[in-house]
């Protein structure tokens, strides 16, 4: 089975997707700023899920989702300062920042799982 086939995959580029769309409008001062850290973080949570699936142990796997979990907490970490910087009103932010914590949840269980 390859890597596109799994769900936590999907689910991951298509939060990437969601954050290149939801940091369209913001300021352009910050293109070089938060919306390009946003972005890459977001695209290295799907990458390193890939990049682990094509490892050759579990244990090289478990390492690159736990460096896809890191990216996901930087990009909750970006989302939540540019909300609070106000690039956009607080209820926009919900959306997304809802879909990083189910992506979280997603990544731990899939970790426990592993592990286990």
């Amino acid at each position: 089975m390859s890597y596109k086939n799994q769900f936590i995959w999907k689910r991951a580029v298509q939060l990437s997707v969601n954050c290149y769309r939801f940091t369209e409008d913001f300021p352009k001062t910050e293109i070089y700023g938060l919306t390009s850290q946003i972005r890459r973080s977001s695209v290295s949570v799907p990458s390193n899920i890939a990049e682990g699936y094509g490892r050759r142990t579990t244990g090289e796997y478990i390492q690159f989702l736990h460096i896809a979990l890191g990216s996901l907490r930087e990009l909750d970490t970006q989302l939540t300062i540019a909300l609070e910087v106000g690039f956009k009103e607080r209820q926009v932010f919900q959306a997304i920042l809802k879909e990083v914590e189910e992506m979280q949840s997603i990544l731990v269980s899939t970790l426990n799982k592993i592990k286990s």
